[in-house]
């Protein structure tokens, strides 16, 4: 795979061949990694990884053995269940259940939407340099972006899977359409914009508390600025301070976009992790062969 979006990798190999999708199913105890992880194996190819080591070696046999009606082959939306420790001489000690399907083109709308609603959601307001740099990072993380701005031709023509763009004018009433959960970061071309955003933020935490994370991009005198300005329109100090300005983890120094992008990236990652997924489940209902 030479990108880093594994799932338009993964789409655009099954517009033209049969694939085995191999699927954390659950683990139990210490495992590389978690449920809802997944790989897909071609014949003379992989996409994603499931942790490598001797379980990713012999999964990859096994799927390859499905994808050839192998006589002795495991059985199309089998899980297999596979101890670490004895078994495949992995020190994690746990043990990891597999899901194998086989895979093909009729099967890609219903892989695309599986396998993008585990994704946490974020929502990225401002489409200037530092916004792209942080969509293309997380766009090789587990994030779903949706990537706002108020202005007409400011977003690149190809994107990946994951991402889609939106124009909203005025660019705050995007708030209150994001789904729960969403992560929120403001770095639009305009202080005013930032603050309608801001603004828009603190009245849906107010209401629905839904939003686990709200950062604004900025230096520590805007955000002095901002914060009286939220004052006088009634915000209280407990309110305000659910908003983090400046984004990014301390310690990263630097202003250039990519940087940038690395802070915050590993600020988000910093956050709880999404809800246990049912990414899985999703598939199996959708049918994939």
């Amino acid at each position: 795979m030479t990108s880093l979006h594994a799932l338009d990798d993964c789409l655009d190999r099954l517009a033209r061949e049969d694939g085995v999708l191999v699927q954390v199913e659950a683990t139990q105890g210490s495992a590389p990694r978690e449920a809802g992880t997944w790989m897909a194996v071609w014949r003379a190819a992989l996409t994603g990884t499931i942790g490598g080591g001797q379980l990713e070696y012999q999964a990859i046999a096994a799927a390859r053995a499905l994808l050839q009606g192998q006589a002795g082959a495991v059985a199309q939306n089998a899980v297999v269940r596979y101890p670490l420790g004895p078994t495949l001489g992995q020190c994690c000690g746990g043990v990891v259940f597999l899901r194998y399907r086989r895979i093909g083109a009729a099967d890609a709308p219903a892989l695309r939407s599986a396998l993008t609603e585990r994704l946490a959601p974020v929502a990225l307001f401002g489409g200037g340099h530092v916004g792209a740099a942080i969509v293309r990072l997380l766009a090789g993380l587990p994030y779903a972006v949706r990537w706002i701005d108020s202005r007409d031709g400011v977003f690149p023509p190809q994107l990946p899977t994951q991402v889609e763009t939106e124009h909203s004018q005025p660019v705050q009433d995007a708030i209150a359409t994001l789904p729960a959960g969403a992560r929120v970061l403001i770095m639009s071309f305009s202080h005013a914009e930032d603050l309608d955003i801001v603004v828009a933020c603190l009245q849906r935490l107010r209401t629905r508390d839904d939003l686990p994370f709200v950062g604004l991009i900025g230096s520590k005198t805007k955000w002095a600025t901002f914060r009286r300005r939220l004052e006088a329109r009634g915000f209280t100090a407990a309110e305000i301070a659910r908003i983090t300005c400046p984004i990014g983890v301390p310690g990263i120094a630097g202003k250039q976009p990519e940087v940038i992008a690395v802070a915050v990236a590993a600020q988000l990652l910093q956050l709880a992790p999404p809800e246990a997924t049912t990414a899985a489940a999703s598939l199996q209902a959708a049918g994939a062969r």
